[in-house]
């Protein structure tokens, strides 16, 4: 019977070390998709304290291996042994939930992105509108949205093709992005048409900020000149409408709508320009 109990426990330790060492590829697959800082620190400690466990396995092994002379003896290997099981379980599964919560941010991303400028999609920026909108009147702060159109921009196309007229987009799409303010959000409205919503921002101040981006467009370079395919650089002048919020607003459409009309006016205008929508009411 004494000779059956040393080689369970013996068993136990042995199987215990082996599942110790198996945890450390979950958490070594974890800790490599996760980005620096404590997070990723917190991780690296707990992969110190397996191998501090194991260490510890290994000197109980070695100093009571054929030692054990009553079934009382199974509870260190047992409880051991069940550390191991805990520590593999926990790791397992954090990195399976990793993993899913990555799946579930790149398809999240995916929803709200535009796949070809990068920025965000009209689903996102109607909902965003439509919450900020309620945030502003909770509050009683300003809001304006700023509406781009690209001058001519079937002329690029005709011109150049499709692709060149892609990659026009998707620099005009990152001059934005970094053009506007972090609280700021850039989505595509739809064809080459981008919608800049700025939060706390009066029509002033919206203006302002449209005239340094109309400003910004014209004087950058969105496709580079390339000899082999003998095509000189590509620049482009933009329209722009610029809406506020007020008493008249009664939805996120009234808004896209005010911002689309005062974007119309400055097409009507000459285009290269920025027109605000009491503007246009007043001239009309």
């Amino acid at each position: 019977m004494q000779d059956v109990t040393i080689y369970i426990i013996n068993g136990i330790l042995l199987l215990g070390a082996c599942l110790l060492c198996v945890s450390f590829f979950p958490i070594q697959r974890l800790v490599g998709q996760l980005p620096e800082g404590a997070l990723r620190k917190r991780w690296n400690d707990l992969r110190a304290l397996i191998l501090f466990f194991i260490m510890g396995y290994v000197c109980f092994t070695f100093l009571y291996w054929m030692e054990y002379d009553n079934a009382f003896n199974l509870v260190v290997p047992a409880v051991f042994f069940l550390g191991a099981v805990l520590i593999l379980f926990v790791g397992t599964l954090a990195l399976q939930t990793a993993i899913e919560i990555k799946q579930m941010a790149a398809l999240q991303y995916e929803n709200v992105t535009d796949h070809l400028i990068g920025i965000h999609n009209r689903r996102y920026l109607d909902r965003r509108t439509e919450e900020e909108i309620s945030r502003a009147r909770r509050y009683d702060m300003q809001l304006s949205m700023l509406l781009l159109d690209i001058d001519h921009f079937k002329i690029v196309n005709d011109n150049y093709g499709h692709q060149i007229g892609d990659r026009v987009l998707m620099s005009l799409g990152q001059l934005l992005f970094r053009e506007v303010r972090d609280t700021d959000i850039v989505a595509r409205y739809g064809g080459e048409e981008i919608a800049v919503l700025a939060p706390h921002t009066s029509v002033s101040s919206a203006i302002e900020l449209a005239e340094r981006l109309r400003r910004s467009v014209e004087k950058s370079i969105m496709v580079p000149a390339n000899e082999y395919e003998k095509r000189q650089a590509i620049s482009i002048t933009v329209s722009i409408g610029v809406a506020g919020l007020d008493k008249e607003v009664v939805d996120h459409q009234s808004l896209i709508h005010r911002a689309d009309n005062a974007l119309y006016g400055a097409k009507q205008q000459g285009r290269n320009r920025v027109v605000d929508f009491d503007s246009v009411k007043e001239s009309s």
